[in-house]
């Protein structure tokens, strides 16, 4: 009896199986009468070794077929010598169906576990080639779309107003495609290892996305956050803003109001967006934040803009909400667990900033 030990601990196990094994039909054979016990340690045993150690189906069958041979032979024995009833003898046939049956089922757990196993590994690899497709599609975008760009803005200044005209859509078009590649490789990077998180003013980066946004969109702009200085990535918190922003100016007119809050409490510090834009429903709200983590399309949009902010927020743990009713506006919540960090003075109080009516800490009147 042999099995396929894939180390010497698995050879070891075996041969004191067999040792133990042999012990116990040795005691069947001269208690006659008192087998009970033995018989089931050689059965308990076996159950046990097939447990531990990976065996060949020949030598499995082998294993089987000795077991059931030798203890029913010392039951055989004792029976007709009058020691026991031959009505006993039938635990020798049903253990040996019990042990098969375990046997088929540990079996078909195996080849169940190797399936899920083929299976998350052709998964794993198709993710991985949509990734690369993404990042490699996006990264070889940004070159022609940049040369493209230079050359119109070059041909634009020999041509008439009209073309102009014409070359400031093209213009616009390919600036879209510039935004629609960051923002792919901003979600195929969600799920990546975050860099290094500095300490960063979160009050300041706010109000400095805020202020990029000013000359985009006449609208009313307004900051207002006392979160102060947190281990966050401004690269992506930028990335998440920015599309909760775009979606606020494409749902508002000139002269609405988009506010950005920011304030920390029960754990946590959160950011707001507010507009006083068409609003939503409750439910588009709730399909807008029960999907999954990939974007899914709206009515108004791809929504890969929201699902690129809910990435990056539940990249750090935390979760994003949308709320709002119709012609009342809307207000989509980053939340993100605290982990206050120091700021420059050595302790943790926020440094509050504040912008009303589209001016900006730190802009000229």
């Amino acid at each position: 009896m042999s099995a396929i030990g894939s180390s010497r601990t698995s050879r070891l196990l075996i041969g004191a199986w067999a040792v133990g094994a042999l012990v116990a039909l040795v005691l069947m054979y001269l208690l006659p009468g008192g087998e009970t016990i033995p018989f089931h340690l050689v059965w308990i045993g076996l159950s046990l070794i097939y447990g531990f150690t990976v065996w060949r189906p020949v030598s499995m069958i082998v294993a089987l077929l000795a077991v059931t041979v030798s203890t029913g032979y010392v039951l055989a024995h004792h029976a007709d010598l009058g020691e026991i009833g031959w009505e006993e003898t039938a635990e020798v046939p049903l253990m040996s169906i019990l042990f098969a049956v375990m046997v088929w089922h540990v079996y078909r757990r195996q080849q169940a576990l190797a399936e899920v196993a083929r299976l998350a590994e052709a998964e794993r690899r198709g993710a991985e080639r949509r990734q690369l497709f993404v990042r490699f599609a996006s990264h070889e975008l940004r070159t022609p779309i940049t040369v493209a760009r230079g050359y119109l803005e070059l041909v634009g200044r020999t041509v008439g107003p009209a073309a102009r005209e014409d070359l400031a859509v093209v213009i616009e078009e390919l600036d879209k495609l510039t935004v629609i590649s960051r923002r792919l490789i901003t979600l195929m990077q969600a799920d990546d290892p975050h860099p290094e998180q500095l300490p960063r003013d979160v009050d300041a980066e706010l109000a400095r996305i805020v202020r990029r946004w000013r000359p985009a969109a006449p609208r009313s702009w307004s900051v207002r956050s006392a979160v102060g200085p947190r281990p966050v990535n401004a690269e992506r918190l930028e990335a998440a803003l920015d599309c909760l922003l775009e979606n606020a100016v494409k749902f508002t007119g000139p002269g609405d109001r988009i506010e950005v809050t920011g304030r920390t409490g029960s754990g946590a510090w959160v950011v707001e967006v507010t507009d006083s834009g068409v609003g939503v429903t409750e439910e588009q709200a709730r399909a807008l934040t029960s999907g999954g983590p990939g974007p899914a399309r709206t009515e108004t949009g791809s929504g890969l803009g929201l699902a690129i902010a809910r990435a990056v927020v539940e990249g750090w743990g935390g979760g994003l909400t949308v709320t709002g009713s119709p012609g009342s506006g809307t207000t989509v919540t980053l939340r993100v667990p605290d982990t206050p960090a120091p700021d420059d003075r050595g302790g943790t109080g926020p440094t509050a900033v504040s912008a009303r009516h589209g001016r900006v800490p730190g802009e000229p009147e």
